[in-house]
């Protein structure tokens, strides 16, 4: 096992470096669900409907509200990441905000009125994913710290 020197240019411990790149990727992608063409159907978006056909990159149905809590998520994220127990509490309450999301759009009917995010197949899996994903880090890269406070 190797020690990681924090150095002047490197001070944020692994945690907080991710936090912070999850932050800034839910900020690009809330600013990407805004832009027409990266957003296909544009024009049929919608605030909070399941009749928003807009999708990121042709995949991941979307709406104002779905990029506006993007948005959200990455503010949370950069802001977070300040310190190791807000960027864990992110990574893991983010994680597990998601996993509920994923459980609600495997339950909910994609045309049902209670589908007002919206959410597609792709979107269930890809809030699985981050849900897993961000729990991961926030345990993985906190448990070596909390075992050995010097790394």
């Amino acid at each position: 096992m190797s020690t990681r020197t924090r150095t002047a240019g490197n001070p944020r411990t692994p945690v907080q470096q991710a936090a912070m790149i999850v932050g800034a990727v839910f900020l690009l992608v809330g600013i990407l669900g805004f832009i027409p063409g990266i957003t296909t159907d544009y024009d049929t978006m919608e605030f909070a409907s399941h009749h928003s056909e807009a999708k990121l990159l042709g995949v991941f149905q979307i709406s104002i509200l779905h990029n506006l809590v993007h948005l959200a998520f990455g503010v949370a994220g950069v802001a977070m990441a300040r310190t190791v127990s807000a960027a864990r509490t992110f990574l893991l309450a983010g994680g597990a905000v998601y996993l509920v999301l994923w459980l609600y759009g495997l339950f909910i009917g994609h045309h049902s009125s209670a589908n007002f995010v919206p959410l597609n197949t792709a979107d269930n899996w890809l809030h699985f994913i981050l849900g897993i994903g961000m729990i991961t880090l926030g345990v993985v890269l906190t448990r070596r710290r909390a075992n050995n406070p010097t790394v």
